[in-house]
């Protein structure tokens, strides 16, 4: 910074300042400030054209941002706008580096015979349409994320792939949910559908007992016999008999052969039945 305000003052005299660069010295805070500003727009920025800008210095709290400027600089103030959107700059970035207020950016808007940003919104005149309350359908969307997709300002594409990238998961998500509730609806339907054929075999079993018990109580017993080997005397002699009388050879004491007690039995079972 220079400190011989002498020499400063004395730019005074030199020859006349461009209004854009006289613009800006308005809006940089010091040399440094002044320099990068001057660089950034193109504008000269050599030691000459510094040490006539430095009396036009002011500090931010002089100026705020917002506010209108002063009638003796809006010409210029607009000139350096207009020359900045004709370039290519978006209006948002226009506005942040100058410190324009909506009403100026308007104007510079006009003048580069581009459309002005709705008052509802901040950003490019492409976006301005858009207001929060407005209804998109899917084609819209899509639409509007492939105008930001494509846009000269890296920070626009950027928040585009986000915004894709968070559609992408949701619709992932939805998908997920929705497979998840059909396949428990599935699993309730099955559940239910097991119960009630589990409480129609127990009805079948049920049932089954019943007629079963049912039968056995009009069925009139045989006649008891005792089991093989725990005959009465009786029963062996009269086994005995039926055997000689039949063809089979026993002995005249003791128990029979098993053979021809199964057919002693079995031929009495047949006669019982008969």
């Amino acid at each position: 910074m220079f400190t011989d305000m002498k020499e400063a003052l004395a730019a005074e005299d030199l020859e006349l300042i461009p209004p854009a660069s006289l613009v800006v010295a308005h809006h940089a805070r010091d040399k440094d400030d002044l320099a990068d500003l001057l660089d950034a727009l193109g504008l000269p920025c050599a030691e000459d054209d510094l040490v006539r800008l430095l009396p036009h210095l002011t500090t931010r709290d002089d100026s705020p941002t917002g506010d209108t400027m002063p009638a003796e600089t809006v010409n210029a103030f607009t000139a350096t706008a207009v020359s900045m959107l004709n370039n290519g700059d978006s209006p948002e970035h226009v506005r942040e580096t100058l410190g324009l207020s909506e009403g100026e950016l308007a104007g510079a808007l006009q003048h580069a015979g581009l459309p002005a940003p709705n008052a509802a919104t901040t950003g490019t005149p492409e976006t301005a349409a858009v207001t929060p309350d407005s209804t998109m359908d899917a084609d819209d969307i899509e639409a509007l994320l492939a105008w930001a997709e494509n846009h000269a300002t890296a920070a626009i594409r950027n928040r585009a792939a986000r915004v894709r990238s968070d559609l992408n998961e949701l619709t992932e998500r939805r998908a997920t949910d929705a497979a998840q509730r059909e396949a428990e609806e599935r699993v309730a339907k099955a559940k239910a559908e097991l119960e009630a054929a589990q409480a129609q075999l127990r009805q079948v079993k049920a049932g089954g007992r019943a007629a079963t018990e049912d039968q056995a109580a009009t069925t009139p017993l045989a006649p008891a016999q005792a089991p093989s080997g725990k005959r009465s005397k009786e029963e062996l002699a009269a086994i005995r008999t039926w055997a000689r009388d039949n063809g089979h050879q026993v002995a005249d004491r003791g128990t029979p052969a098993t053979a021809v007690l199964d057919a002693y039995d079995a031929a009495h079972r047949t006669e019982g039945g008969s």
